[in-house]
């Protein structure tokens, strides 16, 4: 059995949440460490539900890095308070018992990614791409390092903060060039794939018979984004975005990805944010981006259930 090596760059947040858990239940992942960035919510919050939902994951020893507050060029970004409550986790959330890496998110990624033999780190996203930009800016020589970023954000088609664009790339469209753009391999896991993601309320009693911290925690969380959601967009059942990122680097038979170019709108009047999936023609040899476009549904809620129950 293959064990990747993994940084998860994070804004916890709901979903956010359960990609730490399915990280923490997998043996096929190994967390190097979770870096912060805004957007959910502000830089205190994320950082602050990060240490949270790591020690209710039984990674108590794993590194924090507190990242971004903002993005690169843009003000400070608009969190999402309407699906993720006010502390961001629909929860209470406790102080945390530790104190954050004293090195900033952006400099934390550049030394482990150094550190680490060539190839073997693959960095998660499912934020705002702020922290990655940053890092790949101070040290250029990380990006023929890393074996590939695997990030929750874009759309081929239909945005959800706007008609064409969604929330983690819209808050930092700059950020989000640059990684876009860097010569390492990028697979796009964003809305196409991640709205078939959608745990209705047979998912939501699954987390909840299983009898623990984390799978209570699941299963409130998860009745709080499916009010929220259907407050807001109208949906039945809310989808869980950011695990399906990590879902493929476990196993990444769990969904079709396509080689397709991919940038980034930064300067539209009405498409800021926008990433565009050019499909006119096959995708050129040597492609490095990659868009995700169909879920194996139960085989994804079965890995996610599945490293709930192994939290314990």
């Amino acid at each position: 059995m293959t064990v990747e090596n993994i940084l998860l760059d994070c804004d916890p947040g709901l979903d956010d949440a359960a990609a730490i858990f399915l990280a923490a239940g997998s043996p096929r992942i190994h967390v190097l460490g979770i870096t912060t960035v805004a957007g959910n919510q502000t830089i205190e919050r994320v950082t602050k539900n990060a240490f949270f939902v790591a020690k209710m994951a039984g990674m108590g020893d794993v590194p924090i890095a507190r990242g971004s507050a903002r993005p690169l060029l843009r003000p400070q970004v608009q969190v999402c308070s309407e699906i993720h409550g006010e502390t961001g986790l629909g929860v209470p959330v406790a102080e945390p018992e530790r104190d954050p890496d004293p090195r900033p998110a952006a400099q934390f990624i550049v030394d482990v990614v150094m550190r680490e033999p060539e190839k073997s780190v693959t960095l998660v996203a499912t934020g705002p791409l702020t922290n990655v930009a940053l890092a790949a800016r101070l040290e250029p020589k990380i990006v023929e390092r890393v074996k590939q970023v695997v990030l929750m954000g874009g759309a081929c088609h239909t945005g959800n903060v706007g008609p064409a664009m969604e929330f983690n790339i819209e808050n930092d469209p700059e950020a989000a060039h640059i990684v876009f753009n860097e010569p390492w391999q990028v697979v796009m896991v964003g809305l196409d794939l991640t709205y078939q993601a959608r745990a209705d309320k047979s998912v939501r009693d699954a987390f909840k018979a299983i009898g623990t911290p984390a799978g209570d925690f699941m299963y409130q969380t998860l009745e709080t984004f499916a009010e929220n959601y259907k407050a807001w967009r109208g949906f039945d059942a809310p989808p869980l975005h950011d695990p399906c990122a990590m879902a493929y680097v476990i196993d990444p038979t769990v969904m079709e990805v396509v080689p397709v170019p991919i940038n980034v709108e930064t300067k539209g009047a009405l498409t800021t944010g926008m990433t565009v999936c050019d499909f006119r023609r096959r995708a050129p040899e040597g492609c490095h981006t990659f868009a995700a476009l169909k879920l194996n549904v139960p085989q994804f809620w079965e890995m996610l259930i599945s490293s709930v129950k192994a939290i314990g």
